[in-house]
Protein backbone atom coordinates (compact mmCIF):
# COMPACT_ATOMS: atom_id res chain seq x y z
CA UNK A 1 0.00 0.00 0.00
CA UNK A 2 2.71 2.44 1.00
CA UNK A 3 4.83 1.57 -2.04
CA UNK A 4 1.81 2.17 -4.29
CA UNK A 5 1.26 5.63 -2.83
CA UNK A 6 4.95 6.50 -3.16
CA UNK A 7 5.01 5.27 -6.76
CA UNK A 8 1.96 7.35 -7.68
CA UNK A 9 3.46 10.43 -6.03
CA UNK A 10 6.74 9.95 -7.90
CA UNK A 11 4.82 9.57 -11.16
CA UNK A 12 2.83 12.76 -10.53
CA UNK A 13 6.01 14.57 -9.51
CA UNK A 14 7.77 13.57 -12.74
CA UNK A 15 4.74 14.62 -14.80
CA UNK A 16 4.74 17.92 -12.90
CA UNK A 17 8.40 18.46 -13.73
CA UNK A 18 7.83 17.67 -17.40
CA UNK A 19 4.74 19.86 -17.74
CA UNK A 20 6.02 22.46 -15.24
CA UNK A 21 2.54 22.94 -13.80
CA UNK A 22 2.17 22.00 -10.15
CA UNK A 23 5.68 20.57 -9.76
CA UNK A 24 6.31 22.54 -6.56
CA UNK A 25 3.24 21.19 -4.78
CA UNK A 26 3.81 17.62 -5.95
CA UNK A 27 7.46 17.85 -4.90
CA UNK A 28 6.42 19.03 -1.43
CA UNK A 29 3.93 16.16 -1.09
CA UNK A 30 6.59 13.69 -2.26
CA UNK A 31 9.07 14.96 0.34
CA UNK A 32 6.43 14.61 3.08
CA UNK A 33 5.64 11.06 1.92
CA UNK A 34 9.35 10.20 1.91
CA UNK A 35 9.76 11.53 5.46
CA UNK A 36 6.77 9.48 6.64
CA UNK A 37 8.23 6.38 4.95
CA UNK A 38 11.62 6.88 6.61
CA UNK A 39 10.03 7.37 10.03
CA UNK A 40 7.99 4.17 9.58
CA UNK A 41 11.11 2.23 8.57
CA UNK A 42 13.07 3.55 11.58
CA UNK A 43 10.27 2.75 14.04
CA UNK A 44 9.80 -0.71 12.50
CA UNK A 45 6.21 -0.22 11.41
CA UNK A 46 6.96 -0.40 7.69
Amino acid sequence: MLWTIISILILFWLVGLVLDLVGGLIHLILVVALIVFIVKMITGRG
